[in-house]
C-alpha cells in the first residue's frame, strides 16, 4: 500500500478490520467526511425512532421551502418541488442509497440535528471518538470551506461500519434496514468495489463520500469505506479516505481501487 500511495498527489488514510485485527495508516481525525457522515446520520435517526417508539414506516409531511431545488436531489425525480408526504423509511433509502442531499437534511430538521447526531454517535457508539459533525449539507452548500469541519479517521469510520455488521447498536429491524440500504448503494462502485473480482459472489455493502474543489483546485475528499463478505463467509472492512488529491476524480478512484485489489488479494492468501 506505501508503494502504490508513494507518488500520489493527495493524503490517504487506510483502516482495516479482520476479525479481532486491524491496521490503520494514516490514522488522523482530519479527513473531510463529506457524505459519508450519513451513515452516523441513519444511526442516529434509527436511535431516536427506536426509544421513542416510533415506526420507520411513519410518514411526515414535506412542505415546499424545506426543498431545495439547487442541490443534489435524486427523490425530486418522484416527488413534487411544491411539497409531499414520505415515509421516514423512504427518506433513510434515499439517503444511504442515493446520498440525497434534502433527505439529509430534512432528517436533520425534523428528527435529530447535526449537534445530537454527533453526541449520540460518540456516547453510545463510538466512545474513543475520532470523528466530528457540526455542519449539514445546506450548511455546506452555503460555503464549501465548513465541509473540512465534518471530519474523521480512517479507523473511526472502520469501527462505525464494523459495528453496524457485527455489533447491536439500535433496534434491529432499524439496523438490517441500515445494512439493506448500504448493500443496495451504487455511488463511488469504481472505488473499493472495482477492486474484487466480479462474479464472485462477494456482498460489498458500503457508504461514500466526495468534495468539492478547493481554492488550490484540490478535491477536497474521494472517500469509500464499506463490509466485505467473501463467498467462504470470511468478512472484513475497509475504508480508504483521499483528502485534497491534486487530480481528477477518476485518477483517485483508480487508486483507491488498487489499494482495494491489494488488501483482497492479502486476505485470500492468508486465509
Amino acid at each position: 500500500i506505501k508503494k502504490i500511495i508513494a507518488d500520489e498527489k493527495g493524503q490517504f488514510g487506510i483502516a482495516i478490520i479482520i476479525d479481532s485485527n486491524s491496521f490503520a495508516m494514516n490514522n488522523t481525525a482530519t479527513y473531510p467526511l463529506m457524505s459519508m457522515f450519513k451513515l452516523h446520520q441513519s444511526i442516529a435517526v434509527c436511535n431516536v425512532l427506536s426509544k421513542s417508539n416510533t415506526s420507520l414506516d411513519s410518514v411526515i409531511t414535506i412542505n415546499s421551502n424545506e426543498i431545495d431545488t439547487n442541490t443534489w436531489s435524486p427523490m425530486l425525480k418522484q416527488y413534487s418541488h411544491e411539497g409531499f408526504d414520505i415515509s421516514i423509511k423512504d427518506l433513510i433509502m434515499y439517503l444511504m442509497v442515493d446520498s440525497d442531499n434534502n433527505a439529509s437534511n430534512i432528517l436533520f430538521d425534523r428528527i435529530v440535528n447535526v449537534a445530537n447526531t454527533d453526541s449520540i454517535i460518540a456516547s453510545t457508539i463510538l466512545p474513543e471518538r475520532g470523528f466530528k459533525l457540526i455542519y449539514k449539507e445546506a450548511d455546506m452548500s452555503k460555503d464549501h470551506s465548513l465541509a473540512y469541519s465534518n471530519v474523521t479517521s480512517p479507523m473511526s469510520f472502520a469501527k462505525l461500519v464494523h459495528k453496524v455488521f457485527t455489533d447491536s447498536l439500535t433496534c434491529k429491524p432499524c439496523q438490517d434496514y441500515i445494512k439493506h440500504t448500504m448493500q443496495l448503494c451504487q455511488t463511488g462502485m469504481n472505488r473499493i468495489a472495482a477492486g474484487l473480482p466480479k462474479n464472485k459472489n462477494i456482498t460489498f455493502a458500503h457508504r461514500t463520500g466526495s468534495g468539492y474543489t478547493n481554492e488550490k483546485g484540490e478535491i477536497a475528499a474521494v472517500n469509500d469505506g464499506g463490509f466485505i463478505t467473501l463467498p467462504d463467509g470470511k468478512t472484513y472492512t475497509v475504508v480508504i479516505l483521499v483528502k485534497d488529491y491534486k487530480g481528477t476524480q477518476e485518477e483517485a478512484e483508480k487508486v483507491i481501487a488498487e489499494i482495494s485489489k491489494t488488501i483482497y488479494q492479502f486476505i485470500c492468501s492468508s486465509n
